[in-house]
């Protein structure tokens, strides 16, 4: 056979091989990429026979080889897309039979745990929440709650006040929301006031520069303070337990008149005595008074009409009390591995 007849039948073969080669899968196509169309692929071979070919077929020999070589690439990238598209397809498919991942919950922090089951415990006796702003003037904080400029009780809260107006603080207590409730609002006034406040204090196992309080008020005619001991009765056995007793010391806030501290039996060791009650078998839990008439006239509520009772925990301490938490900081370091015990209560 003439040489240019082989060189023409060897082209023939290698359309052939190309048609004929089957690709199945990546590792096949990666096969048949190096044979027909990589840089050591066997089709180069046919550009160096050109010199075999008459001069009158070299152009009809040139223009085959190319459409060869076009014929191994378009066959490549056929199934380089078809394989692509595949893959595209197996992500997006979704086996809806499969069982779910489990994805770790997260809890409520224990300060807002105790806070709702407060809140919650005294909206069954129908107090109404009140909230208000965290930045307060000196009348809402001190003033009118009978600690005029001069008063030495100013010296039991260590307050933080804003440089540029000595007037404006953050509120050291939630009976400022009080105060504005009582000025816009005429009796009878039954609300709860739960919310943050901040103490210029050095932070310690035992105390902190912010903290979180919740503060009742009610006013109306006729109150007393056989009132007062029952709301708070109520209360410890709603929080603590049935067999909960409340014992109430007489104390001094400037706001109330007569004023007391309420201990609770130690809900830990039953009364007996524990390192918690100091082995007294009492633990105190929050201050409270019938609400001093001067705080009322200051409010524009007439003092010989109504009579009112306020009292004021501080929900960092229930909390503690309640979880035998030692350490006052846990509760705002963020620790994972301390909150997370919380999420089964």
């Amino acid at each position: 056979m003439p040489e240019n007849n082989i060189v023409f039948e060897q082209l023939s073969n290698h359309h052939k091989e190309i048609d004929l080669f089957e690709i199945i899968n990546k590792d096949t196509l990666e096969a048949y990429r190096i044979k027909y169309i990589g840089t050591k692929n066997i089709l180069k071979e046919l550009f160096g026979e050109i010199k075999n070919v008459p001069n009158e077929r070299k152009k009809e020999f040139g223009q085959a080889v190319n459409a060869l070589k076009l014929a191994a690439e378009e066959k490549f990238q056929t199934y380089k897309a078809q394989f692509e598209e595949d893959t595209n397809d197996q992500k997006e498919v979704i086996d809806l039979t499969l069982p779910g991942d489990n994805f770790p919950l997260g809890a409520r922090h224990p300060i807002s745990i105790v806070k709702n089951k407060i809140i919650d415990i005294f909206k069954k006796i129908g107090f109404t929440i009140a909230e208000d702003r965290e930045i307060e003037d000196d009348w809402h904080n001190f003033t009118a709650l009978n600690m005029p400029e001069d008063h030495p009780a100013r010296d039991m809260q260590d307050t933080f006040f804003v440089q540029v107006n000595p007037d404006v603080v953050l509120r050291t207590h939630t009976s400022s929301v009080q105060v504005r409730i009582m000025e816009n609002q005429k009796p009878p006034i039954r609300i709860l006031s739960p919310g943050r406040v901040y103490r210029n204090e050095t932070i310690s196992a035992r105390a902190h520069c912010f903290f979180h309080q919740v503060e009742g008020l009610y006013i109306d005619e006729n109150v007393s303070f056989a009132d007062l001991k029952q709301t708070l009765d109520y209360f410890s056995k709603e929080m603590f337990g049935d067999g909960i007793k409340i014992k109430m010391r007489p104390s001094y806030f400037p706001f109330t008149e007569p004023s007391a501290e309420v201990d609770v039996t130690c809900f830990l060791c039953d009364g007996k005595g524990c390192n918690v009650c100091k082995h007294t078998g009492w633990v105190e839990i929050l201050g409270c008074g019938m609400v001093d008439p001067a705080v009322l006239e200051n409010c524009g509520i007439d003092s010989k009409k109504y009579s009112g009772f306020a009292f004021g925990m501080g929900v960092e301490r229930i909390t503690m009390l309640k979880y035998q938490v030692n350490d006052l900081r846990l509760f705002s370091e963020n620790d994972v591995r301390f909150l997370k015990q919380f999420s089964g209560i």
